[in-house]
């Protein structure tokens, strides 16, 4: 069953090519969606795919890549859409 759920990261997480390995991480858990920046300094993503690829996601994000410093990560399911083809860097 594919999921869908959006998750916010705050900390040191901009700067330190974040969204570029999410990105990447995305991809090797066959996930789609997208990652941004967002002005307050967290990073945001929307992610759909199997539930466990999802958690997987989430348990990346509480370390992420080397140079970042993650505070706090918070997750909310939501509807799944089947809306995404690829995982994408918004700007």
């Amino acid at each position: 069953m594919m999921k869908r759920m959006r998750i916010t990261v705050k900390g040191i997480v901009q700067g330190v090519y974040y969204r570029y390995n999410t990105q990447k991480r995305a991809a090797e858990y066959n996930l789609t969606g997208w990652v941004r920046n967002l002005r307050d300094g967290r990073v945001e993503m929307l992610c759909e795919g199997a539930e466990a690829n999802i958690k997987g996601m989430v348990e990346w994000c509480k370390e992420g890549p080397a140079g970042a410093y993650v505070e706090k990560v918070e997750t909310k399911w939501e509807e799944y859409t089947g809306e995404f083809s690829a995982f994408e860097i918004k700007y």
